[in-house]
């Protein structure tokens, strides 16, 4: 049987929730009747007034990019999306490549899908693509990883550990902030969401 066949349609239906809920790589019919992905949703409380929640988006059908603000207890209506396992692979012209660790079918996600975070991709590395129609719409990378410092401002004798961190630059090209006793050749753990230092690897 191919393990790749998708299960019944069950749950497919659109489902409503609190705008406040809704998070990066979600799909929300708006009321337009077109679907939306959404890039980024951020919740505001003012001390006084309506909370709201603004969401940035972009539509399927054309990219075309549109941001709308709602109230944080308004109603969203977020369409069924699948969360499969995939690796990746590589990334060319064309995007980025994964495979679906059940089916080994190749999958190419489009680069302003993966966005910012295609920085912390490896080789091999697990990933979450949410799926929608058999389109990547939204990714998961790891909560961190680990990465050897290339390139930072030698240690200052007398500087603890406690001072202000230091810029460096990653074996990625990314550049993160690190803590004063950090040298160049350490490798250390990244949190993807954010860019920011964990701890030394242990490894």
């Amino acid at each position: 049987m191919n393990a790749s066949r998708r299960a019944g349609n069950e749950g497919t239906e659109p489902v409503k929730v609190i705008a406040s809920s809704i998070r990066k790589g979600n799909i929300i019919e708006r009321e337009d009747g077109q679907l939306y992905v959404v890039l980024t949703a951020e919740s505001f409380f003012p001390g006084k007034g309506t909370p709201t929640t603004q969401i940035d988006m972009r539509r399927l059908s054309d990219g075309v990019k549109v941001s709308d603000r709602y109230k944080t207890t308004e109603q969203v209506e977020r369409a069924f999306v699948e969360d499969q396992d995939f690796s990746f692979l590589y990334n060319d012209d064309d995007g980025y490549h994964f495979m679906n660790q059940a089916s080994y079918e190749q999958i190419a996600v489009p680069a302003d899908t993966v966005g910012d975070q295609a920085q912390w991709l490896q080789e091999g590395m697990q990933c979450i693509l949410s799926i929608f129609n058999g389109v990547a719409v939204g990714i998961q990378l790891p909560a961190r990883v680990t990465l050897e410092i290339v390139e930072t401002e030698p240690v200052v004798k007398g500087q603890t550990a406690s001072s202000s961190y230091k810029p460096a630059k990653l074996s990625n090209g990314a550049r993160v902030m690190v803590p004063p006793h950090i040298q160049t050749g350490t490798r250390v753990v990244i949190q993807t969401e954010d860019g920011a230092y964990v701890e030394r690897a242990k490894d």
